[in-house]
Order: C-alpha cells, then structure tokens, then sequence
C-alpha cells in the first residue's frame, strides 16, 4: 500500500472513483461471489485509504472508522445484496453512503417524522468540546478517572456533533438520513445502550452482517457474543488506525466482556420477570449501566488510547484545531 501512503489529494479521488466502480459494478452483476471479486479492489482502497493520513492520528483514526471498517462492511454486504447500499441508489446518495457513516431513512419512515440537527444541541456540544480543550491544558493536575471521563464525553460530543452534521449536509442535498444517537446516558440496560441508544450507524451494519446469520443458525445468545466479538475486532483495527501500533486485545476484551454482559442480562430479566418481580426503577437502571460501561471503560477501552502519550498527540491536534478556528473566526470578524 506504500503507492498510497501519504499521497492524500490522489487518495481523496480515488475512494470516491473506487464507490462509483462499486455501484456499476454491482449493478451488472448479481448479488454472490462474482460480485464479491469484482468488489474486493474495493474493499482494499477503503482499508488503505486512511493509512495515506500519516501525521494527523485523529483524522487517520476518523478515517479508518469511516471507510476501513464501515466502508469495508457496506461493500461486503453489497456483494451479498443487503445492507444500507443499493446499485438502485442515484450516484449522489450511493456515493455519500459508501463513504460515511449514514444510513438513509426510508421514504415512509422519514415521512412520519423528520429530526434536523438542533443548532442549540450542537452549540452545547461544541462549547463542550471547546471547554474541555482547555482544560486538558491542565489534565496532569487531574485524576487519572476524571481524564478519561472527560475523554468519554468528548468522544460522545465529537461523535454527536460530527454525525448529525454530516446528516445535516445529506438532507441539504435531499437525502434523509437516520439519526446515529439516542440520547445515550438515557439507556436502563446495557441492550437498550448497544442496540438502540450508541452508534447506531454501527449496530445497522452489524445486524445483518453479523447477528442476524448467526441467529438464524444458533440463536440469539451466540449471535450477541458474535456481533460483540467482531465489534471488539473492528475497534482494536480502529487502535492500529489511529496509532499504527500493534493492537493489544483490550478493546477486544471489553467488548467480549459487554457481549457476555448483555447475554446475562437478558436471562437475569427473564429469570426477574418469571418470578413477578417489578423491574428497578428508571433511575436506578441508568445508574446501574452508567457506572458499569465507566469502570469497564476505565480497565479496558481507554488504556490503548492513552498508552505512551497517545492521548497528548490527540489533544495536541485539538488544541491545534481549536486555534486555527479561533483565528479564523477572529479574521471574519476584523473584516466585518
């Protein structure tokens, strides 16, 4: 892939000219193995692309979330003749979805309700961001817990402004997209925070890749640990993207361990509900999973994103990021 590296302007031209051979591609041929060779040039120029980034880890790691992993996974289940991509699609909308994390509303869906971005909500979110930028300058005073929690509400923040945003630029070229967040914090079980609440661009290209084959052939329980542990595969890729270190399992693990969590979960609510006892209050659930998905998060998932100063080379991107925009902004308000 060295013909790639650090070659972004070409990359930039070829992963949209490589999902335009995906959607001539697969509407000549039928869904099944031919189409499957013909897309897998494809699959490699997404799993490469983000490697071209080679100086901005937060942008490589964006990147590879993007395109090696949902770009890579919407390929594939195109070849199989499923998934959000349809060589029905116009070029616009086939394009668009191939290269981020979108899903596009059905016709009847979007016509029974139609969320816009809520300008307040991503004012809030990127004063929030902003904030937290400078309180990193001080995060050598902070507790190593009150670090990554602030790390967890940036990565929400980032994600529920980033996403949104992106839907907003598809609806302002009349298409219609899903929302990715459920208000998370609100979730009373881990099921409810996984599947219906967090990432739901993610869960959308699992279901039918992973979980519902699985399913069909071994039932629910195994279909869960599947789904978790090629999610826990996905994001120790996303660690290679992002620091192009070897991966160390521990996002693996703290997926396994959410897999396994989920499956308990659902037979102590059966085991719960059979006996006639009322379930916990709202509160409480919520609690409960906010203070499991923090602890493990704390032992499992932050430790490869902070390890050997990893985290200071992203903060010092956003810092960097934050003051380029200040200046910016400074500059349009001097020539007002």
């Amino acid at each position: 892939m060295e013909i790639l590296r650090d070659s972004l302007p070409m990359v930039s031209l070829a992963v949209p000219a490589a999902a335009l051979y995906s959607r001539a591609a697969s509407s000549r041929l039928r869904p099944g193995f031919p189409r499957l060779v013909a897309l897998l040039p494809v699959v490699v120029v997404f799993a490469a692309a983000p490697l071209a980034i080679t100086s901005y880890p937060t942008v490589r790691g964006t990147a590879g979330f993007f395109l090696g992993w949902l770009g890579v996974f919407k390929i594939l289940l195109l070849a199989a003749g499923c998934g959000p991509l349809e060589p029905t699609l116009p070029i616009l909308p086939f394009v668009f979805t191939a290269l981020l994390p979108v899903k596009l509303r059905r016709r009847e869906a979007a016509a029974e309700a139609s969320k816009s971005v809520s300008l307040l909500s991503s004012a809030v979110k990127l004063a929030i961001i902003a904030a937290l930028v400078k309180v990193y300058q001080f995060k050598h005073q902070l507790h190593l817990y009150m670090c990554l929690t602030l790390y967890g509400i940036h990565i929400y923040c980032f994600l529920d402004l980033l996403l949104p945003c992106i839907a907003a630029i598809g609806r302002a070229l009349g298409m219609e997209m899903e929302p990715q967040f459920d208000r998370p914090y609100l979730a009373t079980s881990l099921r409810d925070f996984w599947g219906r609440r967090w990432n739901l661009m993610v869960s959308a290209i699992l279901r039918p890749s992973v979980y519902d084959p699985v399913r069909a052939r071994a039932g629910k329980a195994p279909a869960a640990l599947a789904t978790f542990l090629v999610s826990g595969l996905m994001h120790e890729v996303m660690v290679y993207y992002s620091s192009l270190e070897p991966p160390t399992g521990e996002m693996l693990a703290f997926f396994l361990l959410h897999g396994a969590s989920c499956v308990a979960e659902e037979l102590c609510v059966r085991r719960w509900a059979a006996r006639g006892w009322p379930p916990p209050p709202r509160p409480v659930a919520t609690l409960l999973v906010a203070v499991f998905v923090s602890a493990t998060a704390f032992w499992l998932f932050f430790p490869p994103l902070c390890r050997d100063g990893r985290d200071d080379k992203i903060l010092e991107e956003w810092a960097a990021a934050a003051a380029y925009l200040v200046n910016v902004g400074l500059k349009l308000l001097g020539s007002v």
